[in-house]
């Protein structure tokens, strides 16, 4: 197997969160290569612009600018949290609800700091410039955790124990102060986008209601136009009812096809149709004809 094949079979292993850093990681590569070869200005078409008629040009970045970061400790302390937050989540919500209180706060933070830019003068909430980085995103799913489950803990490098609710505060409160003295403003505002939607969210679960069902409807239609189609016919299983039973084989091969078809679709079913062999994959190609 090369490397190649290998990195492939250990991204595909991976969980949404993990190939959402393992993603992050890779455009971070990028990037830098991008940045030494002075092409840096590629960045431009993927991260948020902060005007909103820039925006109209290039709407997929109203996502794609939350895989492109700044610098080394941008990115380290964003996926470290990501880590430990998905972790938490996934262990007791659907994946696909986690994904959308991640991808729904990267998006209101967005929007937010796109708004605030256009009121504010550019000198204090950073007009002009342009968002980047998965802060927004990783915001939301802090206070979701914070305000849903309170009393949960996290254990950072396994030195101490503190509350979800308290680590919460802390950075809220931070944000909030380094925004108002003008440090880095935009992107503060992006994180206030992310608090607010990541509170909203839980309390309005907290009712029975997810807010998110609309979005992640929207994004399986989006993410089904990108999945590649099999070219194989359908094969359907044999269905073994009370009077088939009964009824006597009519030949020793037309068994053990059926036999083989069964193990080779629950082997596709399990593993996914890349992981039959040559053998396997010409055996149900001739079937299907």
């Amino acid at each position: 197997m090369s490397i190649f094949q290998d990195l492939k079979y250990k991204y595909n292993n991976l969980s949404a969160f993990g190939k959402i850093i393992a993603i992050n990681v890779i455009v971070f590569v990028v990037c830098l290569l991008l940045w030494v070869s002075k092409l840096g200005w590629l960045q431009n078409y993927f991260v948020l612009p902060s005007d909103f008629l820039d925006f109209i040009i290039q709407p997929w970045s109203i996502i794609t600018y939350s895989f492109i970061h700044a610098d080394f400790m941008h990115i380290i302390f964003n996926m470290l949290f990501l880590f430990y937050l998905s972790r938490v989540l996934v262990n007791l919500f659907r994946p696909k609800m986690v994904l959308n209180i991640y991808f729904l706060g990267i998006i209101v933070g967005g929007v937010l700091y796109m708004s605030v830019a256009s009121l504010w003068p550019t000198n204090f909430f950073g007009a002009g410039g342009n968002l980047r980085g998965a802060s927004a995103g990783v915001a939301a799913l802090l206070v979701f955790v914070a305000v849903y489950m309170p009393d949960s803990q996290i254990r950072p490098f396994n030195l101490f124990n503190i509350q979800w609710k308290y680590v919460a505060l802390i950075f809220v409160s931070l944000d909030v102060i380094r925004m108002l003295l003008g440090f880095n403003s935009g992107g503060y505002v992006s994180h206030i986008g992310g608090y607010i939607l990541g509170y909203f969210y839980a309390k309005k679960l907290m009712e029975g209601k997810d807010i998110g069902s609309g979005f992640e409807k929207i994004a399986d239609k989006f993410v089904a136009i990108f999945k590649p189609k099999s070219n194989l016919k359908t094969v359907h299983r044999t269905k073994r009812t009370s009077s088939s039973k009964s009824k006597p084989k009519t030949t020793t091969n037309i068994s053990n096809n059926q036999k083989q078809i069964d193990a080779i679709l629950d082997k596709i079913s399990k593993s996914g149709y890349e992981s039959l062999t040559a053998k396997e994959k010409e055996f149900l190609f001739k079937q299907g004809k």
